[in-house]
């Protein structure tokens, strides 16, 4: 968990530096309402797991918020944000009525295994819908292989650009190893956000292991793509109800 909070920590900087954040958190408030609606819910608990900008803009009765790093539980303060910071993710008991893990949340494993369980133990603690999003990795092209496509973030004073690298196991085709790095172009600086450990994850395996996990209903949301601050290629929505 503390790979995939440093992962979401890149997301965090963008945003700070975005010179329209309003924008940003209507759009990914917009993303999350078009699916509570098409299944007609209004979710009065939510859990966020990794720094997403969703989270500021959400306005569920209760909020919580796991899988952060010190830098964005200071910022959710610093905005006013109310919510309950969980910080041992693996002893939540409680369940809730949505739990949202996006950037590819289930992609940040070292197996099937490992992916596997992710999948059980967030739906062990969901009530009635939980949401990710991934990368069609079956139709994937071979440019989108080693990097991804850059982002550049705007601001009156700084400009920032994130580029991500992955560098594939030549043994284990599924397998992958993540770089990620900030550079800030104004001054020349150079955030080293780590190496992350990765695994494909395909729609079929996701349904398959949330049917296992207890799914009642598995859906890519055909009209709704997400993209991420840090890089430009969109990812699929996809929600399992419970």
């Amino acid at each position: 968990m503390q790979q995939f909070a440093q992962y979401t920590n890149a997301g965090l900087d963008a945003l700070k530096h975005h010179y329209k954040i309003s924008e940003v958190l209507d759009r990914k408030q917009e993303i999350l309402n078009a699916i509570y609606q098409s299944y007609d819910l209004k979710p009065d608990s939510v859990l966020f797991v990794g720094f997403s900008p969703a989270i500021l803009s959400c306005d569920a009765e209760n909020l919580s918020v796991t899988g952060i790093t010190d830098q964005a539980l200071e910022y959710l303060v610093d905005r006013g944000i109310k919510f309950q910071h969980i910080i041992d993710f693996s002893k939540i008991t409680e369940k809730f009525a949505a739990v949202i893990a996006l950037d590819e949340f289930f992609t940040f494993a070292d197996s099937d295994e490992h992916q596997q369980q992710k999948i059980q133990f967030l739906s062990n603690i969901t009530s009635d819908i939980l949401i990710t999003t991934i990368r069609d990795y079956k139709n994937q092209e071979y440019k989108d292989r080693e990097f991804s496509q850059p982002a550049l973030i705007r601001n009156a004073g700084e400009n920032l650009v994130f580029l991500e690298t992955h560098d594939w196991d030549l043994r284990d085709r599924q397998r992958w190893v993540t770089s990620l790095y900030g550079i800030n172009i104004s001054t020349d600086e150079v955030q080293n956000y780590g190496k992350f450990d990765r695994r494909t994850m395909y729609f079929k395996q996701l349904a398959k292991f949330g049917t296992d996990a207890g799914a009642r209903e598995f859906l890519v949301h055909k009209n709704l793509m997400y993209k991420s601050l840090i890089r430009k290629n969109y990812e699929h929505v996809v929600s399992l109800r419970f």
